[in-house]
């Protein structure tokens, strides 16, 4: 697996392998995302990557070089 370079929203930095959930990379950087249904439906766990929203929770690191995460803001939570 190719190993993947994220810049979290607090200025941190982590390494994971590609692939990895998202949730056990936040873990691992000591990041802790919110969750709820952790399957995908409340959104409470939806983060920016690269400009893209994906569900922390149901979604895993893509196979890239480097990735800047931010965490998404709904106006509805």
């Amino acid at each position: 697996m190719k190993n993947v370079k994220i810049n979290w929203p607090n200025k941190k930095s982590s390494n994971c392998s590609a692939g990895v959930d998202w949730l056990k990379a936040a873990y691992d950087a000591n990041i802790e995302i919110p969750t709820g249904c952790l399957g995908g439906s409340c959104g409470a766990c939806e983060i920016e990557v690269n400009g893209e929203v994906v569900r922390a929770c149901i979604a895993t690191v893509p196979n890239k070089e480097e990735l800047n995460v931010e965490f998404f803001s709904d106006p509805y939570w």
